[in-house]
């Protein structure tokens, strides 16, 4: 029996790396999770490629659109009857430049898509969860600490962790708990385009200098983010709220 057996998940941004890695192991664990995504296409290739497939669902729509997240809670309801579990994972990393050489719109869309989606997911989790539950967003190290370069990102990644925080204190009497898991990191296409971005003769560079950064000397994997998701939004966190928990290996503690 799996420690998430009985509980209903909503997970956006499933069709990225820690996305769809996070769904396979809510199935493992027992859980029935809705999938969300922008993509209706990459949705279903990912819906496809999970097996517990009678217990996964599919929903198209904007992560920070409220009228989309409004449509996502109410299908999860109405296809497995409650929601007890919701990872706010959809995001973006935005464009790797110095701030002075930022755009309004740029910064504003990378808020958008990683801030906004953030707060749309626990507005509607709060009053979905009549029964208490766990709310994880994704978050990062640049969440903790600046990273030059990437001032968008790590603005919304410190905004993502003030949420939690004051989502935890008001939602605690109701039950639900708020937390954030925050990356290092890890070896997938988000990752990939910061390099890219970073270093775009030679990617290779960009990826040894991140990891010259981390004790493990190593990027991390997806899974090992979905295992500690798991663990968040299962009853062996019940003590757990309001704070950012780090896979990193070792990143923040230099």
């Amino acid at each position: 029996m799996g420690r998430l057996e009985g509980k209903t998940a909503i997970l956006t941004g499933a069709t990225g790396g820690i996305g769809s890695a996070t769904a396979k192991k809510l199935l493992r664990e027992g859980a029935s999770v809705m999938i969300a995504g922008r993509d209706g296409g990459r949705l279903e290739e990912t819906a496809k490629a999970l097996d517990n497939a009678d217990r996964a669902a599919t929903c198209t729509g904007q992560p920070a659109v409220e009228a989309d997240v409004e449509a996502l809670f109410a299908a999860t309801k109405e296809r497995f009857g409650s929601v007890d579990i919701v990872i706010a994972n959809a995001g973006a990393e935005g464009k790797v430049m110095p701030i002075h050489l930022t755009s309004v719109e740029d910064f504003e869309a990378v808020q958008r898509a990683n801030v906004t989606s953030v707060f749309l997911a626990i507005k509607h989790a709060a009053a979905a969860m009549d029964k208490g539950g766990a709310v994880i967003a994704t978050a990062s190290v640049a969440g903790e600490v600046g990273v030059a370069g990437i001032g968008a990102y790590s603005a919304s990644k410190h905004a993502i962790n003030g949420l939690v925080k004051v989502a935890a204190l008001e939602l605690a009497q109701a039950g639900i708990r708020v937390c954030s898991v925050a990356p290092a990191p890890i070896d997938n296409a988000m990752m990939q385009s910061i390099e890219g971005q970073a270093s775009p003769d030679d990617p290779s560079l960009a990826r040894s200098g991140f990891t010259s950064l981390i004790a493990m000397g190593r990027y991390g994997t997806n899974d090992e983010v979905a295992n500690m998701i798991a663990f968040l939004a299962s009853d062996e966190a019940s003590y757990c709220t309001g704070s950012a928990f780090a896979v990193d290996g070792g990143f923040l503690a230099a």
